[in-house]
């Protein structure tokens, strides 16, 4: 089962169909108890437009396990768990707490 800060591989969709992306786990490991499905944030490699403030450049993206410089995306969907291509890696503590914080900006919850 895919946790939280984990870096997996989806079928992301998009404004132009689905495709396979990168992509970070957001949703909580107790919403995974009780949903078959998982929510993720998306990974993209387009940093010149990774500007907004609920967008991140992931500082460790290597040691993530991703091949290029890659930025985290505040772009939301649910996939079944039984739909991750594959696990890639997990961010470090570090990448994980500036995307909690880009979270915490994004959604409206104290």
């Amino acid at each position: 089962m895919p946790a939280p800060g984990d870096v997996i591989l989806v079928d992301f969709p998009g404004v132009q169909g689905y495709k396979p992306r990168p992509s970070v786990v957001v949703s909580s490991d107790l919403y995974h108890t009780t949903r078959p499905d998982v929510t993720v944030g998306l990974c993209t490699t387009q940093l010149r437009s990774a500007t907004g403030p609920t967008d991140y450049v992931l500082q460790d993206w290597s040691a993530a396990g991703l091949h290029v410089p890659t930025a985290y995306r505040c772009f939301f969907a649910s996939v079944p768990v039984a739909e991750v291509l594959a696990f890639i890696g997990r961010l470090t503590d570090r990448d994980w707490a500036e995307v909690q914080a880009r979270l915490r900006l994004a959604i409206a919850v104290a």
